[in-house]
């Protein structure tokens, strides 16, 4: 990309699928998104065009100040956990919207979004381990796995419920719980989501905790 997107590929980009990054736009507009590198065509009917990791790095930037606005200081946007409007599973920890059926409604179609880009993304057409976006987006995509099984996020400051947290190793996330029940459960459904799950201890503290990475075959 030698130059930022047009305000009209911006709103297309801006306006992807959270999850799966899947385009809606004019052929025009998608077909100078896959020139910049931005986006690609799927080659299997029905072809639609999805986000690029450099795409989706563009989606996830701090947009630029609207015309007549000052544009030096402006902050980047926070997470969807920060309440922008944007769907993010739970991590654990953070401020979170009342329970209810329109974010079990969420979550479902956001996991099923997920699925739909590991078929159409995975080299095979597989559904049963993570895709490229995942291994781009550890905590989330391990969060909206968990989440969505039914695990219960810890609360602000709680120990309650999960928490995923990034660590050190390129290519794993740690799951905190309460207990081992907890720990245990997340285990199984993070394998059966196609990660590769260790307990370990926490040698200061001797808590037990979850390495989770995303497996390749």
């Amino acid at each position: 990309m030698t130059r930022p997107p047009t305000a009209a590929q911006r709103r297309v980009i801006d306006a992807a699928d959270p999850v799966t990054g899947r385009l809606r736009g004019t052929q025009a507009q998608l077909a100078a998104l896959v020139r910049h590198g931005l986006a690609f065509r799927h080659p299997r009917p029905p072809h639609d065009h999805f986000l690029t990791p450099a795409g989706h790095r563009v989606r996830e930037a701090a947009p630029g100040p609207p015309p007549g606005a000052p544009a030096a200081g402006a902050p980047a946007t926070a997470s969807a956990a920060a309440g922008d409007g944007v769907f993010a599973a739970r991590v654990g920890g953070e401020e979170a919207a009342a329970d209810g059926p329109a974010r079990l409604r969420e979550v479902h179609s956001a996991w099923q979004g997920l699925l739909e880009l590991r078929r159409m993304t995975n080299p095979d057409g597989g559904t049963d381990r993570p895709c490229g976006w995942e291994r781009a987006h550890l905590v989330r995509a391990a969060a909206l796995a968990v989440e969505a099984a039914g695990h219960r996020p810890a609360g602000p400051g709680g120990r309650d419920g999960y928490r995923v947290r990034a660590t050190p190793q390129p290519e794993a996330v740690a799951v905190h719980g309460p207990d081992d029940a907890t720990l245990r459960a997340c285990a199984a459904t993070l394998e059966k989501a196609g990660w590769q799950v260790g307990e370990h201890t926490e040698p200061r503290t001797r808590a037990r905790y979850l390495l989770a990475s995303p497996r390749r075959t």
